[in-house]
Protein backbone atom coordinates (compact mmCIF):
# COMPACT_ATOMS: atom_id res chain seq x y z
CA UNK A 1 0.00 0.00 0.00
CA UNK A 2 1.56 3.33 -0.99
CA UNK A 3 2.36 5.11 2.23
CA UNK A 4 1.79 8.79 1.58
CA UNK A 5 4.11 9.68 4.46
CA UNK A 6 6.81 11.92 2.95
CA UNK A 7 10.06 10.05 2.55
CA UNK A 8 12.94 12.55 2.45
CA UNK A 9 15.58 10.19 1.16
CA UNK A 10 18.91 10.91 -0.40
CA UNK A 11 20.14 8.39 -2.94
CA UNK A 12 23.91 8.56 -3.06
CA UNK A 13 25.58 5.90 -5.13
CA UNK A 14 28.09 4.37 -2.74
CA UNK A 15 31.47 4.22 -4.39
CA UNK A 16 31.54 0.51 -5.19
CA UNK A 17 27.86 -0.02 -5.70
CA UNK A 18 27.64 -0.04 -9.49
CA UNK A 19 30.83 -2.04 -9.46
CA UNK A 20 29.48 -4.69 -7.12
CA UNK A 21 26.17 -5.04 -8.97
CA UNK A 22 27.95 -5.40 -12.31
CA UNK A 23 30.17 -8.14 -10.95
CA UNK A 24 27.34 -10.08 -9.39
CA UNK A 25 25.25 -9.91 -12.54
CA UNK A 26 28.22 -10.91 -14.70
CA UNK A 27 28.70 -13.93 -12.50
CA UNK A 28 25.01 -14.78 -12.75
CA UNK A 29 24.71 -14.27 -16.51
CA UNK A 30 28.05 -15.67 -17.71
CA UNK A 31 28.74 -18.43 -15.20
CA UNK A 32 27.28 -21.94 -15.16
CA UNK A 33 26.62 -24.64 -12.57
CA UNK A 34 25.00 -28.08 -12.49
CA UNK A 35 21.39 -27.88 -13.75
CA UNK A 36 20.00 -30.41 -11.28
CA UNK A 37 19.89 -27.64 -8.64
CA UNK A 38 17.43 -25.53 -10.65
CA UNK A 39 14.24 -26.70 -8.97
CA UNK A 40 15.46 -25.99 -5.45
CA UNK A 41 16.93 -22.70 -6.59
CA UNK A 42 13.72 -21.48 -8.17
CA UNK A 43 11.83 -22.08 -4.93
CA UNK A 44 14.41 -20.11 -2.94
CA UNK A 45 14.70 -17.24 -5.40
CA UNK A 46 10.98 -16.60 -5.65
CA UNK A 47 10.44 -16.51 -1.88
CA UNK A 48 10.40 -13.07 -0.27
CA UNK A 49 13.14 -12.08 2.16
CA UNK A 50 11.09 -9.06 3.20
CA UNK A 51 7.98 -7.17 2.25
CA UNK A 52 6.47 -4.46 4.41
CA UNK A 53 2.77 -4.51 3.64
CA UNK A 54 0.62 -6.06 0.95
CA UNK A 55 2.29 -3.65 -1.49
CA UNK A 56 1.89 -0.04 -2.47
CA UNK A 57 -1.25 -0.31 -4.55
CA UNK A 58 -3.87 1.18 -2.22
CA UNK A 59 -3.50 4.74 -3.45
CA UNK A 60 -6.97 6.20 -3.06
CA UNK A 61 -6.68 9.79 -1.86
CA UNK A 62 -2.99 9.95 -2.68
CA UNK A 63 -1.13 12.30 -5.01
CA UNK A 64 -2.60 13.89 -8.09
CA UNK A 65 -1.27 11.10 -10.33
CA UNK A 66 -3.38 8.49 -8.59
CA UNK A 67 -7.13 7.98 -8.42
CA UNK A 68 -9.30 5.84 -6.18
CA UNK A 69 -8.57 2.23 -7.19
CA UNK A 70 -11.45 0.65 -5.28
CA UNK A 71 -13.26 -1.96 -7.34
CA UNK A 72 -10.17 -2.89 -9.36
CA UNK A 73 -8.64 -6.37 -9.17
CA UNK A 74 -5.98 -7.02 -6.54
CA UNK A 75 -2.62 -5.37 -7.30
CA UNK A 76 -4.16 -3.04 -9.89
CA UNK A 77 -3.88 0.75 -9.68
CA UNK A 78 -5.13 3.81 -11.52
CA UNK A 79 -2.26 6.12 -12.40
CA UNK A 80 -2.82 9.30 -14.43
CA UNK A 81 -6.17 7.90 -15.48
CA UNK A 82 -4.75 4.61 -16.75
CA UNK A 83 -5.15 1.17 -15.18
CA UNK A 84 -1.95 -0.73 -14.37
CA UNK A 85 -1.34 -4.26 -13.08
CA UNK A 86 1.58 -5.36 -10.95
CA UNK A 87 4.12 -7.50 -12.81
CA UNK A 88 4.25 -10.32 -10.27
CA UNK A 89 6.93 -12.23 -12.19
CA UNK A 90 9.69 -9.73 -11.38
CA UNK A 91 12.37 -11.07 -9.02
CA UNK A 92 14.21 -8.39 -6.99
CA UNK A 93 17.56 -8.55 -5.17
CA UNK A 94 19.15 -5.96 -2.91
CA UNK A 95 22.90 -5.54 -3.41
CA UNK A 96 24.73 -3.68 -0.64
CA UNK A 97 28.25 -2.28 -0.69
CA UNK A 98 29.37 -2.16 2.94
CA UNK A 99 31.96 0.01 4.63
CA UNK A 100 33.12 -0.47 8.20
CA UNK A 101 32.24 2.89 9.71
CA UNK A 102 30.10 2.57 12.81
CA UNK A 103 26.70 4.18 13.11
CA UNK A 104 28.11 6.68 15.60
CA UNK A 105 30.17 8.40 12.91
CA UNK A 106 27.13 9.66 11.01
CA UNK A 107 24.01 8.88 13.01
CA UNK A 108 24.76 11.35 15.79
CA UNK A 109 22.35 9.78 18.29
CA UNK A 110 23.50 10.24 21.89
CA UNK A 111 22.96 6.64 22.99
CA UNK A 112 25.33 5.33 20.31
CA UNK A 113 28.51 6.78 21.84
CA UNK A 114 31.30 4.26 22.50
CA UNK A 115 29.02 1.37 21.66
CA UNK A 116 30.40 -1.90 20.34
CA UNK A 117 26.94 -3.05 19.28
CA UNK A 118 26.90 -1.17 15.98
CA UNK A 119 29.46 -3.17 14.06
CA UNK A 120 27.41 -3.88 10.95
CA UNK A 121 28.96 -1.13 8.86
CA UNK A 122 27.04 1.30 6.69
CA UNK A 123 25.46 0.34 3.39
CA UNK A 124 27.28 2.97 1.34
CA UNK A 125 26.01 1.33 -1.84
CA UNK A 126 22.42 0.19 -2.29
CA UNK A 127 21.10 -1.30 -5.52
CA UNK A 128 17.87 -3.05 -6.32
CA UNK A 129 18.39 -5.54 -9.15
CA UNK A 130 15.16 -6.36 -10.97
CA UNK A 131 14.98 -9.45 -13.17
CA UNK A 132 11.98 -9.05 -15.46
CA UNK A 133 11.00 -12.11 -17.54
CA UNK A 134 8.41 -10.11 -19.49
CA UNK A 135 11.06 -7.77 -20.90
CA UNK A 136 13.83 -10.37 -20.71
CA UNK A 137 15.89 -7.66 -19.07
CA UNK A 138 17.78 -6.90 -15.88
CA UNK A 139 17.15 -3.41 -14.50
CA UNK A 140 18.80 -1.64 -11.58
CA UNK A 141 17.53 1.05 -9.23
CA UNK A 142 20.27 2.97 -7.44
CA UNK A 143 19.42 4.21 -3.96
CA UNK A 144 21.47 7.10 -2.66
CA UNK A 145 23.12 6.19 0.65
CA UNK A 146 22.03 9.55 2.14
CA UNK A 147 18.35 9.09 1.32
CA UNK A 148 16.34 10.01 4.39
CA UNK A 149 14.23 7.01 5.34
CA UNK A 150 12.42 5.32 8.21
CA UNK A 151 15.27 3.48 9.97
CA UNK A 152 14.73 1.01 12.81
CA UNK A 153 17.09 1.88 15.68
CA UNK A 154 18.43 -0.22 18.56
CA UNK A 155 20.50 1.01 21.49
CA UNK A 156 23.86 -0.32 22.70
CA UNK A 157 22.17 -3.02 24.77
CA UNK A 158 20.11 -4.28 21.85
CA UNK A 159 16.88 -2.62 23.01
CA UNK A 160 14.62 -1.41 20.22
CA UNK A 161 14.34 2.40 20.29
CA UNK A 162 11.85 2.92 17.48
CA UNK A 163 11.81 4.37 13.97
CA UNK A 164 13.90 7.45 13.18
CA UNK A 165 14.21 9.54 10.03
CA UNK A 166 17.89 8.91 9.17
CA UNK A 167 20.13 8.27 6.19
CA UNK A 168 19.14 4.89 4.79
CA UNK A 169 22.77 3.68 4.79
CA UNK A 170 22.73 3.60 8.60
CA UNK A 171 20.21 0.76 8.83
CA UNK A 172 22.79 -1.95 8.13
CA UNK A 173 24.84 -0.76 11.09
CA UNK A 174 22.09 -1.67 13.53
CA UNK A 175 22.91 -5.35 13.53
CA UNK A 176 25.61 -7.99 13.67
CA UNK A 177 27.20 -7.26 10.30
CA UNK A 178 25.87 -10.56 8.97
CA UNK A 179 22.41 -11.85 8.10
CA UNK A 180 20.74 -9.78 10.83
CA UNK A 181 22.08 -6.50 9.42
CA UNK A 182 21.18 -7.56 5.87
CA UNK A 183 17.63 -8.54 6.73
CA UNK A 184 17.07 -5.26 8.57
CA UNK A 185 18.42 -3.32 5.59
CA UNK A 186 16.21 -5.32 3.23
CA UNK A 187 13.12 -4.48 5.28
CA UNK A 188 14.12 -0.81 5.39
CA UNK A 189 14.57 -0.64 1.61
CA UNK A 190 11.29 -2.47 1.00
CA UNK A 191 9.53 0.10 3.19
CA UNK A 192 11.34 2.92 1.35
CA UNK A 193 10.04 1.49 -1.95
CA UNK A 194 6.47 1.38 -0.67
CA UNK A 195 6.40 -2.32 0.10
CA UNK A 196 7.94 -3.98 -2.94
CA UNK A 197 8.97 -7.60 -2.40
CA UNK A 198 12.71 -8.31 -2.14
CA UNK A 199 13.65 -11.92 -2.89
CA UNK A 200 17.32 -12.01 -1.92
CA UNK A 201 20.37 -9.99 -0.93
CA UNK A 202 24.15 -9.78 -1.15
CA UNK A 203 26.24 -7.49 1.07
CA UNK A 204 29.79 -7.05 -0.20
CA UNK A 205 32.69 -5.30 1.49
CA UNK A 206 34.28 -2.54 -0.57
CA UNK A 207 37.65 -4.09 0.25
CA UNK A 208 36.96 -6.51 -2.61
CA UNK A 209 37.68 -3.88 -5.27
CA UNK A 210 41.50 -4.19 -5.57
CA UNK A 211 41.43 -7.98 -5.91
CA UNK A 212 38.54 -7.95 -8.37
CA UNK A 213 40.19 -5.19 -10.39
CA UNK A 214 43.47 -7.06 -10.69
CA UNK A 215 41.72 -10.36 -11.52
CA UNK A 216 40.89 -8.90 -14.95
CA UNK A 217 44.34 -7.38 -15.45
CA UNK A 218 43.57 -3.84 -14.31
CA UNK A 219 41.18 -1.25 -15.74
CA UNK A 220 42.19 1.54 -18.14
CA UNK A 221 40.31 4.85 -17.85
CA UNK A 222 40.59 8.45 -18.95
CA UNK A 223 40.70 10.42 -15.70
CA UNK A 224 37.60 12.61 -15.37
CA UNK A 225 38.84 15.05 -12.73
CA UNK A 226 41.94 15.79 -10.69
CA UNK A 227 42.44 13.22 -7.93
CA UNK A 228 45.45 14.38 -5.95
CA UNK A 229 45.79 12.83 -2.50
CA UNK A 230 49.44 12.23 -1.57
CA UNK A 231 48.44 10.32 1.55
CA UNK A 232 46.86 7.67 -0.72
CA UNK A 233 49.59 7.84 -3.38
CA UNK A 234 47.05 9.30 -5.81
CA UNK A 235 48.29 11.88 -8.32
CA UNK A 236 45.90 11.66 -11.27
CA UNK A 237 44.90 14.58 -13.46
CA UNK A 238 41.94 15.21 -15.73
CA UNK A 239 42.52 13.88 -19.24
CA UNK A 240 45.25 11.40 -18.27
CA UNK A 241 44.83 7.84 -19.55
CA UNK A 242 45.89 5.40 -16.84
CA UNK A 243 45.57 1.72 -16.03
CA UNK A 244 44.41 1.25 -12.46
CA UNK A 245 45.82 -1.55 -10.33
CA UNK A 246 45.26 -2.59 -6.72
CA UNK A 247 44.53 0.20 -4.26
CA UNK A 248 44.52 2.84 -6.99
CA UNK A 249 41.30 1.33 -8.36
CA UNK A 250 39.81 1.41 -4.87
CA UNK A 251 40.67 5.06 -4.31
CA UNK A 252 39.67 6.07 -7.84
CA UNK A 253 36.07 5.09 -7.16
CA UNK A 254 36.00 6.20 -3.53
CA UNK A 255 37.87 9.46 -3.00
CA UNK A 256 36.03 12.78 -3.07
CA UNK A 257 36.42 16.21 -1.53
CA UNK A 258 34.14 15.91 1.47
CA UNK A 259 34.37 19.66 2.06
CA UNK A 260 32.73 20.38 -1.29
CA UNK A 261 28.92 20.39 -1.46
CA UNK A 262 27.54 17.47 -3.50
CA UNK A 263 31.04 16.19 -4.24
CA UNK A 264 29.47 12.77 -4.54
CA UNK A 265 28.00 13.68 -7.95
CA UNK A 266 31.36 13.78 -9.73
CA UNK A 267 32.49 10.69 -7.86
CA UNK A 268 29.37 8.90 -9.09
CA UNK A 269 30.28 9.70 -12.69
CA UNK A 270 33.73 8.24 -12.04
CA UNK A 271 32.15 5.13 -10.58
CA UNK A 272 29.87 4.75 -13.58
CA UNK A 273 32.82 5.15 -15.95
CA UNK A 274 34.91 2.62 -14.03
CA UNK A 275 32.15 0.05 -13.72
CA UNK A 276 31.12 0.26 -17.34
CA UNK A 277 34.75 -0.31 -18.34
CA UNK A 278 35.15 -3.12 -15.83
CA UNK A 279 32.02 -4.87 -17.11
CA UNK A 280 33.19 -4.68 -20.72
CA UNK A 281 36.66 -5.95 -19.78
CA UNK A 282 35.39 -8.84 -17.66
CA UNK A 283 32.77 -9.89 -20.20
CA UNK A 284 35.28 -9.83 -23.05
CA UNK A 285 37.66 -12.05 -21.09
CA UNK A 286 34.88 -14.40 -20.00
CA UNK A 287 33.86 -15.02 -23.61
CA UNK A 288 37.23 -16.59 -24.32
CA UNK A 289 37.71 -18.11 -20.86
CA UNK A 290 34.62 -19.14 -18.88
CA UNK A 291 36.75 -19.46 -15.75
CA UNK A 292 36.91 -15.67 -15.45
CA UNK A 293 33.34 -15.35 -14.17
CA UNK A 294 33.82 -18.24 -11.77
CA UNK A 295 37.05 -16.68 -10.47
CA UNK A 296 35.31 -13.34 -9.87
CA UNK A 297 32.50 -15.05 -8.01
CA UNK A 298 35.00 -16.94 -5.86
CA UNK A 299 36.69 -13.64 -4.96
CA UNK A 300 33.35 -12.10 -4.09
CA UNK A 301 32.52 -14.95 -1.74
CA UNK A 302 35.43 -13.96 0.50
CA UNK A 303 33.94 -10.51 1.00
CA UNK A 304 30.23 -11.28 0.86
CA UNK A 305 27.25 -12.07 3.07
CA UNK A 306 24.37 -13.41 0.98
CA UNK A 307 21.33 -15.64 1.02
CA UNK A 308 21.88 -16.52 -2.67
CA UNK A 309 23.01 -20.10 -2.19
CA UNK A 310 24.36 -22.54 -4.76
CA UNK A 311 20.94 -23.74 -5.88
CA UNK A 312 19.67 -20.18 -6.28
CA UNK A 313 22.80 -19.18 -8.17
CA UNK A 314 22.33 -22.16 -10.48
CA UNK A 315 18.72 -21.24 -11.18
CA UNK A 316 19.59 -17.61 -11.90
CA UNK A 317 22.43 -18.51 -14.23
CA UNK A 318 20.45 -20.99 -16.28
CA UNK A 319 17.10 -19.19 -16.28
CA UNK A 320 18.18 -15.63 -17.01
CA UNK A 321 21.27 -16.05 -19.18
CA UNK A 322 21.00 -13.76 -22.17
CA UNK A 323 18.78 -11.13 -20.55
CA UNK A 324 19.58 -7.56 -21.57
CA UNK A 325 21.74 -5.70 -19.05
CA UNK A 326 23.66 -2.48 -19.68
CA UNK A 327 24.11 1.03 -18.34
CA UNK A 328 20.85 2.17 -19.95
CA UNK A 329 18.96 -0.15 -17.61
CA UNK A 330 20.14 1.72 -14.50
CA UNK A 331 17.76 4.15 -12.80
CA UNK A 332 17.81 6.54 -9.85
CA UNK A 333 15.26 8.80 -8.22
CA UNK A 334 15.21 12.56 -8.57
CA UNK A 335 15.76 14.55 -5.42
CA UNK A 336 17.60 17.39 -3.73
CA UNK A 337 20.63 17.43 -1.46
CA UNK A 338 20.44 19.61 1.65
CA UNK A 339 22.51 19.99 4.80
CA UNK A 340 20.59 18.62 7.78
CA UNK A 341 20.49 20.10 11.26
CA UNK A 342 23.32 17.78 12.34
CA UNK A 343 25.56 19.16 9.60
CA UNK A 344 25.41 16.10 7.33
CA UNK A 345 24.13 15.87 3.78
CA UNK A 346 20.57 14.61 3.38
CA UNK A 347 18.86 13.72 0.12
CA UNK A 348 15.18 14.62 -0.16
CA UNK A 349 13.62 12.31 -2.70
CA UNK A 350 11.01 13.62 -5.12
CA UNK A 351 8.12 11.42 -4.04
CA UNK A 352 6.27 11.81 -7.34
CA UNK A 353 9.37 10.70 -9.24
CA UNK A 354 9.80 7.69 -6.96
CA UNK A 355 6.19 6.62 -7.54
CA UNK A 356 6.59 7.11 -11.29
CA UNK A 357 9.66 4.88 -11.24
CA UNK A 358 7.86 2.18 -9.27
CA UNK A 359 4.96 2.23 -11.73
CA UNK A 360 7.28 2.20 -14.77
CA UNK A 361 9.36 -0.74 -13.58
CA UNK A 362 6.96 -2.85 -11.52
CA UNK A 363 3.62 -2.30 -13.30
CA UNK A 364 2.26 -2.83 -16.80
CA UNK A 365 -0.55 -0.90 -18.43
CA UNK A 366 -3.66 -3.05 -18.65
CA UNK A 367 -4.55 -3.93 -22.23
CA UNK A 368 -1.00 -3.64 -23.52
CA UNK A 369 0.68 -7.03 -23.88
CA UNK A 370 4.31 -6.77 -22.74
CA UNK A 371 6.90 -7.27 -25.46
CA UNK A 372 10.08 -9.06 -24.50
CA UNK A 373 13.41 -7.39 -25.21
CA UNK A 374 14.24 -10.07 -27.78
CA UNK A 375 10.91 -9.63 -29.56
CA UNK A 376 11.39 -5.84 -29.63
CA UNK A 377 14.86 -6.28 -31.08
CA UNK A 378 13.51 -8.55 -33.80
CA UNK A 379 10.75 -6.10 -34.66
CA UNK A 380 13.31 -3.27 -34.92
CA UNK A 381 15.38 -5.33 -37.35
CA UNK A 382 12.36 -6.03 -39.52
CA UNK A 383 11.54 -2.33 -39.69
Amino acid sequence: MIDKKKYTEKIKLGFGARFVVTLVMLALVIGGIVLVLRIVGKHHVTEAVAQTDELMVDVGGGTDQFADASGLPENHILYNGEEYALNEDIVTFLIMGIDKETVTEIGGQSWEASSEFFQGGQADALFLVLIDPHKEAIEIITINRNSMADVDVWDADGRYKGVYNLQIALQHGYGDGGAESCERQVLCVSRFMHGITINGYAAISMDAIPELNDAVGGITVEVMDDIVYPEYDMDLHKGDTVTLYGDKAYWYVRLRDENAFESNSLRQRRQQQYLTTFAATAKSQAVSDVRVAADLYQILQKYMVTDIDLSSFTYLVTEYAGYDFDINNMYSVQGETVIGNKGFEEYNVDEDALERLIVDLYFEKVGEAPMSARAAEGEALLN
